[in-house]
């Protein structure tokens, strides 16, 4: 017993994992827009114990709890430092976050995954066709940017992956997000949607995936001989975004929820209701995906 009772003393004044494991950047990503994605951004909580931790052009958001922290995608490779920063100067560790949640396989939201695991320690989680594409470092084939070049698509792979069904409620202590399915930008996107409070008032967060019709050279979201033809999942997938319960939308691009208006109208506009807050922001994400769709079908019938 008195051997028990020193080893606990013992394990209880070993240092902690931030200190024994620190953040280790993967090499980064270079790209066209790279740099610009990847200014730093000033954390700042968004509603409740939810924040935006994320860089200048990917969305990455903390959900916190005493029993361990949410994160909500990683940015590129470059980016997990800036984001691990960012949590520390909001007052949080990196090392409690216990689940990382990617909202698709490409190297500028899920480049970054690899290393803030490492820091970690956290389980990650992705729909099946996502976990299959974090475990293999790049997008799987009948993913719609698959032909673009190597540099283009791979990024650190992610060990452990967890799969998720649509639908399905993942665990954090208290905290609980929801899986939403959402095929078309990849086989495997992802919406997650979840509640925080301020006191008695809860309100719905919805981080939103790409609902943008990007493509290697040669591919056709309404089908051909080298193309599935996911417009129909694009569709589904939209009017799925569009129905659910929302009052704080984010998307991973945050450029396409208006995030940086909306924080300079809260932060320096006449104080007034929080611009973040809007039950038909889903809605409207929604409706300029449709009209971002119906483009590239248009393109695609008058193309040869």
């Amino acid at each position: 017993m008195k051997l028990k009772i020193l080893l606990a003393i013992a394990l209880a004044a070993l240092p902690g994992p931030s200190s024994a494991t620190p953040l280790r950047p993967d090499p980064p990503i270079a790209c066209d827009s790279c740099a610009e994605w990847n200014a730093p951004h000033t954390p700042f909580r968004l509603f409740g114990n939810t924040y935006y931790v994320g860089v200048a052009g990917l969305s990455s958001l903390l959900i916190t709890s005493d029993k361990g922290h949410i994160l909500l995608d990683g940015g590129l490779p470059q980016s997990a430092a800036l984001i691990d920063d960012n949590i520390r100067a909001l007052g949080f560790r990196t090392a409690d976050i216990r689940l990382i949640v990617n909202s698709h396989a490409h190297f500028d939201h899920a480049g970054g995954i690899a290393a803030l695991q490492r820091c970690s320690g956290a389980q990650v989680a992705a729909s099946a066709a996502g976990a299959r594409a974090l475990v293999a470092g790049e997008p799987t084939a009948d993913d719609p940017q698959y032909g673009l070049g190597r540099q283009e698509k791979i990024f650190p792979p992610v060990m452990r992956v967890q799969s998720v069904r649509d639908g399905e409620v993942l665990r954090v202590g208290a905290l609980a997000i929801t899986a939403h399915l959402t095929s078309g930008h990849t086989p495997g996107s992802t919406t997650w949607s979840w509640q925080s409070c301020e006191g008695r008032r809860c309100l719905n967060l919805v981080y939103a995936d790409s609902l943008n019709p990007v493509s290697a050279p040669g591919y056709r979201f309404s089908g051909g001989p080298r193309s599935p033809g996911t417009a129909e999942h694009f569709r589904q997938s939209i009017a799925k975004v569009a129905a659910l319960p929302c009052d704080i939308v984010i998307a991973v691009h945050p450029g396409f929820t208006d995030l940086e208006r909306k924080l300079k109208e809260r932060t320096v506009g006449p104080r007034g209701p929080d611009p973040f807050i809007d039950a038909h922001g889903c809605r409207r994400y929604a409706e300029d995906a449709t009209q971002r769709l119906n483009a590239r079908l248009a393109e695609e019938r008058a193309a040869p």
